[in-house]
């Protein structure tokens, strides 16, 4: 079975090349106690490290070299990275699904190896793999039953997380019938239906169009209202700063740059101020000062991103149908004479 679930019931298979290591720091782990950090740290790893080898036991794939990092209760992490850089490998030592060739893995204070803890974990993998004959009520009620869930409370789950990914509509037709979008959502809710206190999400964005896409992110805030962590790696760098608190970047198996969003992504050396529409000479007298004090100024009105624009027009297409919404041809005569007003508005405020 290739979901994650079963290894709740399933021994997990040893790496040959470290299988030694796995051993002696699991018995190690056993002997500092099987409780919650009282830190706060829900994942830990120290020095971790991971060989790839080939069947004669060769040194093939360096692919994670001395990660350091800490993971708390109640945010979201971003784990970025190139192709290739130790994103997925991260996660498979987290889960349990490889042994690391030098270093630890903690999980709720507790070894990755001990499949006890991943009754409080849910996990959606890159590529959800499902049973394409069953309904998204089945899907959810076999996953279900795998953590040993009542059948009440398998029932009850099973319709809050449908009403929740917005597949009521299609909750009784076979996943072969599902886009790759409304697949991606089933492929959520199966990581909810134990109501995990760890939620690993490996590109939750993918196949889903811009309104999916920001519905997902609203679940991700939703879940860190509700006092989870959440472990999030995508190639989307916008969704990431959407919702993350912090972010660890990788490149070729090496910790980067670990740190907060908002003060890794700040510009120190430039001053940003907002303010409402101001009359043309009151501009230009802010310009001058600026510029008299060795300063450079640009004065302009601030953008939407591109997602902000489409959800407000699919919002007003929703709420009056048959209504067009049209502010220009878009053409670059007309972004020409735009720019034209522009500078006359400019020179006048200067004379």
């Amino acid at each position: 079975m290739p979901n994650f679930a079963l290894s709740i019931r399933k021994s997990l298979t040893v790496d040959t090349d470290s299988t030694v290591v796995a051993e002696s720091e699991t018995a190690n782990a056993a002997q500092a106690g099987n409780g919650d950090s009282d830190s706060g740290v829900v994942i830990e790893t120290r020095n971790l490290s991971k060989i790839y080898r080939d069947f004669w036991g060769r040194k093939k794939v360096n692919a994670l070299k001395s990660l350091d990092i800490e993971v708390r209760k109640g945010e979201v992490f971003g784990l970025l990275g190139p192709n290739g850089s130790g994103k997925s490998t991260t996660i498979k030592l987290i889960l349990g699904l490889l042994f690391p060739s030098s270093g630890r893995v903690l999980v709720f204070d507790k070894d990755a190896s001990e499949t006890s803890k991943n009754e409080r974990i849910g996990y959606l993998p890159e590529e959800s793999y499902l049973y394409k004959f069953l309904t998204a009520e089945e899907t959810l009620d076999f996953y279900g039953r795998l953590f040993d869930m009542s059948g009440a409370a398998r029932k009850q789950r099973v319709s809050e997380l449908i009403e929740l990914v917005g597949l009521q509509g299609a909750k009784h037709r076979q996943l072969r019938e599902y886009s790759k979008g409304m697949t991606r959502r089933v492929g959520l809710a199966q990581a909810l239906i134990n109501d995990p206190d760890l939620v690993l999400l490996d590109e939750p964005t993918t196949g889903l169009d811009p309104i999916g896409s920001r519905e997902m992110k609203d679940l991700i805030l939703s879940l860190k209202k509700q006092g989870k962590t959440v472990l999030l790696c995508s190639h989307q760098l916008a969704d990431v700063q959407d919702v993350c608190d912090r972010v660890a970047i990788l490149d070729q198996g090496e910790l980067k740059e670990l740190g907060r969003v908002a003060d890794l992504l700040k510009v120190q050396d430039v001053t940003e101020i907002h303010t409402q529409r101001l009359r043309p000479e009151v501009e230009a007298e802010i310009k001058a000062i600026i510029e008299r004090e060795g300063g450079t100024c640009t004065i302009d009105n601030p953008t939407a991103t591109m997602e902000d624009l489409f959800l407000n027009i699919v919002r007003e297409s929703e709420a009056r149908p048959g209504a067009r919404r049209v502010s220009g041809t878009g053409t670059p005569q007309e972004a020409a004479k735009e720019d034209q007003k522009t500078e006359e508005s400019q020179g006048e405020a200067g004379q």
